[in-house]
Order: C-alpha cells, then sequence, then structure tokens
C-alpha cells in the first residue's frame, strides 16, 4: 500500500464534478483508492461516496491505493488534486 497526503485546493471543494472526474480517473486503476479526511473514509472509485463525503476546499486529504497498479494510481490521483480536478 502508497499513501500521500494533499490539499484539495478546488474552490468548491469536492463537489459532483470534481468528484465524478476523480472517481471516473481512479476507475481506469486495479488497485483499490481510498480517500481519508478528517473523520471520513471514502471509497476513491464511488462518485457518490465522495460527493456525500462533503470535504471543502482547504482540507488535507491522504489518498492510499493498494494494488498492483498502487503506484501508478496515486501518482494519478494525487495530481489531479493538486491539478484543481479540472476547474
Amino acid at each position: 500500500m502508497v499513501s500521500e497526503k494533499v490539499t484539495l485546493v478546488n474552490p468548491q471543494g469536492l463537489h459532483m464534478r470534481p468528484a465524478g472526474l476523480f472517481a471516473s480517473t481512479m476507475g481506469k486503476f486495479a488497485s483499490d483508492v481510498t480517500v481519508v479526511a478528517p473523520e471520513k473514509e471514502v471509497n476513491g472509485k464511488s462518485p457518490m461516496a465522495l460527493m456525500a463525503a462533503g470535504i471543502p476546499c482547504g482540507t488535507e486529504i491522504e489518498i492510499k491505493c493498494d494494488g498492483p497498479d498502487e503506484a501508478e494510481a496515486l501518482k494519478a490521483a494525487v495530481e489531479l488534486v493538486k491539478s484543481g480536478l479540472g476547474e
């Protein structure tokens, strides 16, 4: 398992569009992806779970990837969050 902490920078937080983008990107990987925010831990491949977590801008999250392509999945996830999730 690999993990990295990153701060959510998109202004609206993890709402529908960025959650969908994150989940669809992570869905391309075989590894399990988990997003950990304060007091929440959700499946990174589920847009509904990500939206339901209601993670606001400025929150430090930890992305955990576990599986055969975990390093590639983590790299893609971190880059996506740092880029503002398309916003």
